[in-house]
């Protein structure tokens, strides 16, 4: 069986961060509405970084992303879905989980970050 563009560029140690299962499949049910209605090409990624902004000084930003670059991303599957991690970010995501929660006071996206060291009063940027 030749192995998929996927499974040549993907790393053979661990992820540095973890994506849940709940996460991952509502990224999936999102991509595939995306894509019926034609927003999305076939090949997409989600991708998690970080960039400097709110308050504390650093932010955490999910995105759609058609893009990767070998030389500047890291490339991992997560229950299925293909994430993409600019190298830079990753010495700030260490140990952090993306999950997706669907309660009555909470719903959407988050990341836990165990090295944030403070968050602002929102809750939307760190500092580390």
């Amino acid at each position: 069986m030749t192995p998929t563009v996927a499974e040549k560029t993907a790393p053979t140690v661990a992820a540095p961060l973890t994506v849940t299962e709940k996460a991952a499949n509502q990224v999936r049910f999102i991509i595939a509405q995306e894509q019926a209605a034609g927003k999305l090409p076939e090949k997409v990624y989600l991708r998690v970084r970080v960039v400097g902004g709110g308050c504390s000084g650093f932010q955490n930003k999910l995105d759609l992303d058609q893009n990767y670059n070998e030389k500047l991303d890291e490339l991992y599957d997560f229950h299925g879905v293909p994430v993409v991690v600019d190298k830079r970010s990753l010495m700030y995501l260490t140990g952090a989980t993306v999950d997706f929660h669907d309660e009555l006071n909470r719903s959407g996206f988050s990341i836990s970050n165990p090295n944030a060291k403070s968050t602002c009063g929102c809750g939307s940027s760190y500092s580390m």
